[in-house]
C-alpha cells in the first residue's frame, strides 16, 4: 500500500500513467502503454516494445487500435472507456478522499482529485486485465493485507460515517478501493477464488443484500448465467460473496480476463450512459459478440427477470463483456439487486426500445425482435420466468432467512411487482396475482 510519505495531494497530481496489461493465460502483466494529460483530456500511446511482443492485443477497439502514435479518446470521452472501465467508482473514491485529503462523511467530494490520481491511488487487484502504474519498467502491486469480514465490515461502516480508522484497518479495506459500484465492498481471496464482499449501507431502509443475494440466486436457478454468490454473517450483519469471474487460478498463478462496459460498447460517458438502451446493446451483439443468437436470448431473459424482480439499476455498468483482441462475450449477470419502490411506476436505468424504459412486460414484448424473439417466443420465456419465480421463492427465502418484515418487502413489491403486468396481454396479465 501506498505509505503517507508519499501519498499525494491534489496539486501533486500525476502528468502521466502506465497501463499494465495480463494478457491471456499470462500471470504476469506487462507494459502496454501510457496515459498522458492533454488539456482536459487523457490521450493514450502504445509502447513500442508492446507493439513488437508477439501475442500482443488491442485494449479494446474500436477505442484502442493496435498502432503507434497518439490515440485521442472517442469523441465525447475525455478518457477511453476501456481505461475508465478500470478506475475506482463511487465507493473506492470516497476511501481514496478520506485516505489522502482526511475529509469524511458529507465533506468529501470525489471532484476533488483527477483521473490519473484515482487509478494510481486504488488496489491493483481492479476489474478486468489492466493496472496502472507510474514506472514502465517495474511491475509494484497495491495490495491490502488479509483482514476478516468483521474487520471489513467494521472499515466499511467507519468510512461511511466519517469515523477515522487505523491504518492497519486502512490497508485491509484498500485492496476493495479499485472494484466498481456505490456500495461498500472488499475484496476477498482464498486458495483457489476470489469475491467481492458487498456490505449493508448506513443509507439502507430494506435488507438490500438479502434482496440481491436472493435475486441473484434466483435468476441462476431460472437459467441465466449468472455469477456464483454465497450469504454470510459478520459482525452481526448479512454480507453477500460474488465470486469473480475475471479471475482464474492456475498452477502457475492467477490469470485474469479482459473486460469491457456496456458504457464502453456504447462509446459513452457516464453523464450520457443514460441514453444507452438494451436496443443498442443488441446490435453491438449481432454485430460484434461469439454466439449472438443465444446471447440475444439470455439478455432478453436478464432483461424481464430485472423487471420481475424489481431490479431497475440496470445502468450500463451493470452490463460487461470479456474481450479477446477480436471478439466480445457476454460475462456472467452481476449486481442484479431489487430497488426499493416509491410508488406503482418505475422506469429502468436503461432504455428499453426506442425511447421506452418503463419497467413492464408489455415494454418488453415490444422490443422482442431485437432479441431475435418472436412475440410467442417471448411470452413463453416470461411465463417460465413468471411460473419459477413462484415455485423457487419458498425455498429461497428459507435459505435466505428472510424475516416476515423482508418477505413483505420483497414479495409482490420487488418480485412480481403488480406494475411489471401492466399493459401486458391478456395471457400475462393473468399471472399477476401475487400468493
Amino acid at each position: 500500500m501506498t505509505s503517507k510519505k508519499n501519498e499525494k495531494k491534489p496539486e501533486e497530481a500525476p502528468n502521466e500513467v502506465f497501463v499494465w496489461i495480463w494478457l491471456p493465460n499470462a500471470t504476469e502483466p506487462v507494459v502496454a502503454g501510457r496515459i498522458e494529460i492533454d488539456g482536459p483530456r487523457l490521450i493514450f500511446n502504445y509502447g513500442r516494445s508492446y507493439l513488437d511482443k508477439r501475442g500482443s492485443l488491442p485494449i479494446y477497439e474500436p477505442e484502442l487500435p493496435l498502432k503507434p502514435g497518439v490515440i485521442e479518446p472517442l469523441a465525447g470521452l475525455s478518457i477511453a472507456g476501456c481505461l475508465r472501465d478500470g478506475a475506482p467508482d463511487a465507493w473506492g473514491r470516497r476511501v481514496i478522499i478520506n485516505r489522502l485529503l482526511g475529509q469524511k462523511g458529507e465533506a468529501i467530494d470525489v471532484a476533488q482529485l483527477d483521473e490519473l490520481t484515482y487509478l494510481l491511488e486504488s488496489g491493483s487487484d481492479r476489474i478486468g486485465a489492466l493496472d496502472f502504474q507510474t514506472s514502465s519498467t517495474k511491475f509494484e502491486p497495491r495490495l491490502g493485507t488479509d483482514a476478516s469480514l468483521e474487520e471489513l465490515l467494521s472499515v466499511a461502516e467507519r468510512v461511511e460515517k466519517g469515523v477515522p480508522i487505523t491504518p492497519e484497518l486502512e490497508q485491509a479495506v484498500f485492496h476493495g478501493t479499485s472494484l466498481g459500484g456505490a456500495r461498500p465492498k472488499a475484496a476477498i481471496e482464498t486458495a483457489t477464488k476470489k469475491y467481492i464482499a458487498k456490505f449493508s449501507s448506513n443509507n439502507d431502509i430494506t435488507n438490500v443484500v438479502k434482496a440481491e443475494f436472493v435475486a441473484m440466486r434466483m435468476a441462476a436457478k431460472l437459467g441465466l448465467n449468472v455469477a456464483h454468490v454465497e450469504l454470510k454473517r459478520a459482525g452481526g450483519k448479512d454480507v453477500i460473496l460474488i465470486e469473480r469471474f475475471d479471475r482464474v487460478k492456475t498452477e502457475r498463478g492467477w490469470t485474469r480476463k479482459s473486460m469491457v462496459s456496456a458504457l464502453t460498447m456504447f462509446g459513452l460517458d457516464e453523464m450520457m450512459g443514460r441514453y444507452g438502451s438494451y436496443q443498442d446493446l443488441a446490435v453491438i451483439i449481432r454485430n460484434r459478440f461469439t454466439e449472438p443468437k443465444k446471447t440475444l436470448h439470455e439478455l432478453f431473459g436478464r432483461l424481464v427477470f430485472n423487471i420481475l424482480c424489481g431490479n431497475t439499476d440496470d445502468h450500463a455498468r451493470n452490463h460487461a463483456a470479456f474481450w479477446n483482441g477480436q471478439t466480445l462475450t457476454l460475462t456472467p449477470a452481476y449486481d442484479i439487486c431489487p430497488q426499493t419502490r416509491n410508488g406503482r411506476e418505475a422506469n429502468q436505468a436503461l432504455i428499453i426500445t426506442g425511447e421506452k424504459k418503463m419497467s413492464t412486460l408489455a415494454t418488453c414484448l415490444e422490443a422482442a425482435p431485437h432479441f431475435v424473439l418472436s412475440e410467442k417466443a417471448a411470452i413463453e420465456i416470461i411465463e417460465q420466468q413468471i411460473e419459477s419465480i413462484r415455485a423457487i421463492w419458498p425455498a429461497l427465502a428459507e435459505e435466505a432467512s428472510l424475516t416476515e418484515v423482508d418477505k413483505g418487502v420483497m414479495w409482490g413489491r420487488q418480485f412480481l411487482n403488480p406494475y411489471a403486468f401492466e399493459n401486458a396481454p391478456g395471457k400475462l396479465a393473468a399471472l399477476e396475482q401475487v400468493n
